[in-house]
């Protein structure tokens, strides 16, 4: 669960002047930020970019986020990243009341997928759900949830009412969400898919070879062979 000491982050006010002062304060190494929500007003700010990444990568949903000699407790509520070096190009905070369950959104841990009767046979693990959404007081919010596949063979899947849930935390999701799948061997299946390809045509017919089939084919080419000689002459 996460810590109840959250981390500081100091950032400096600016003025909202439009793209080309936020593309200046990323040259800079700032990034733009706007604080809103609770009962003050928005307020625009810059902070440093390493900072602002140290920050979210401590433990703890929560920031005390400091501008202008102002400290308040917030938390990330969106950020936009460069679409190719992948660095926040803007972040949205929000203030919280610590004493107010929040929502949020938080990681989908596997654990014990290495001892599973499933992979120990050549199972994969498949996990098409990797986030799930949970409400708790804004510094009991998890860093992660965890759910064990320990006990998973091949075929069989694991649904979210089986993970780990911390105390004071509640899970938004439905119980009964497939979140992970214990598949078959790929090489098995690759393996099958080869062999019914071998046996099976193009035209999803069996396909059979003869040495008969091919003698006929050679006295038709050369009854036509005839035929058309005839002709010519």
């Amino acid at each position: 669960m996460a810590q109840s000491t959250n981390s500081t982050l100091n950032a400096a006010p600016r003025e909202a002047n439009g793209s080309r002062a936020n593309r200046r304060l990323r040259r800079e190494g700032q990034v733009p930020g706007v604080l809103y929500g609770g009962e003050g007003e928005a307020v625009s700010f810059s902070v440093d970019g390493r900072e602002l990444r140290a920050a979210l990568h401590a433990s703890g949903a929560v920031v005390d986020l400091v501008v202008g000699g102002t400290s308040e407790p917030a938390v990330l509520k969106d950020a936009q990243r460069h679409p190719v070096r992948g660095e926040m190009t803007h972040v949205d905070f929000v203030r919280v009341n610590l004493n107010v369950a929040i929502e949020a959104v938080v990681p989908l841990i596997v654990i014990g997928a290495e001892e599973s009767p499933g992979v120990v046979e050549g199972g994969v693990v498949d996990q098409p759900i990797r986030e799930v959404r949970v409400e708790a007081l804004p510094n009991e919010i998890p860093e992660s949830i965890e759910i064990s596949v320990a006990s998973l063979s091949i075929g069989e899947t694991a649904h979210l009412s089986t993970a780990v849930v911390p105390a004071g935390v509640t899970l938004l999701d439905e119980d009964d969400l497939v979140v992970v799948s214990m598949l078959a061997p790929r090489l098995e299946v690759e393996e099958t898919i080869e062999e019914e390809t071998e046996l099976i045509g193009e035209d999803g017919e069996a396909v059979e070879s003869t040495g008969e089939e091919g003698e006929g084919d050679g006295e038709s080419g050369g009854e036509s062979g005839d035929e058309s000689g005839d002709d010519a002459g």
